[in-house]
């Protein structure tokens, strides 16, 4: 192997562990894809070391070592982008992708996401199903439904602005809990408490607390700590907006 070939190689790994940590795959998948990818790409061993917003890799090929860092923009979550990194790799293991083709199909990689109105009208009668589930009646049910669509409305027009995510979650838990306070006020009901509360779990960050969890257990702590510290501000973002949409209506808690 030529070192301009080894110069490749270690930019198609690198670039893959930089696609799938920003797109929100745990530490540890992201090491193994990284490995393997450049292994599979004619390197002899390659070690990967990830921290909270950048990667360094360095590739080994007969005594010779080629290291390159990636800086790590934060794209949100897509499964569908890492699924198909992961993918590449494995066409790569088999023989099915040579480096070029391999690069083609990283260069080419475009993130899929769902129809914005349709993840509305998800959105909406999940939310609907919590309160629900809280023992809400029909009409607690009804705002809780309202109140999540117009929130992730209003999340899906900031995010598509660049807003900043902790002022993107606070706007949006102000505006859901307004609307269901609002809407508790025009249609009385008994369980008004369980619709706002249910209308803001769209905003509970599940997916970066299991993967900072994961990333913890599995030993990567600097990666861990920093989504957990992510976590938390996004939480506390969101109570500081249903705090003051509370504390506008002057309802406080039912």
């Amino acid at each position: 192997m030529e070192i301009a070939q080894q110069n490749e190689v270690t930019r198609l790994a690198v670039r893959a562990a930089q696609l799938m940590l920003a797109w929100g795959a745990e530490s540890e998948l992201v090491e193994d894809i990284g490995q393997r990818l450049g292994v599979a790409l004619g390197a002899e061993s390659v070690e990967l070391s990830i921290s909270s917003n950048s990667l360094v890799m360095t590739t080994l090929f007969r005594q010779r070592c080629v290291t390159t860092t990636r800086r790590l923009r934060d794209h949100g979550l897509n499964m569908a982008m890492v699924c198909e990194v992961q993918r590449i790799c494995v066409m790569a293991e088999k023989g099915l992708l040579d480096i070029d083709q391999v690069g083609s199909k990283l260069r080419n990689l475009t993130p899929w996401s769902w129809n914005p109105w349709l993840v509305v009208a998800i959105i909406g009668p999940s939310c609907g199903s919590f309160a629900h589930l809280f023992g809400a009646d029909d009409t607690a049910v009804l705002l809780t439904v309202l109140a999540s669509c117009i929130g992730m409305v209003v999340r899906q027009q900031l995010a598509k602005r660049h807003f900043n995510l902790l002022i993107n979650w606070a706007s949006t838990a102000f505006v859901t809990t307004l609307v269901a306070r609002l809407a508790a006020m025009v249609w009385p009901t008994p369980d008004a408490d369980v619709a706002m509360a249910a209308a803001v779990l769209m905003l509970v960050p599940g997916f970066p607390l299991l993967n900072a969890i994961s990333d913890m257990v599995k030993g990567h702590y600097n990666v861990g700590l920093a989504r957990w510290g992510q976590a938390t501000l996004m939480t506390a973002s969101a109570a500081i907006g249903i705090t003051l949409a509370m504390q506008l209506t002057g309802m406080g808690w039912l």
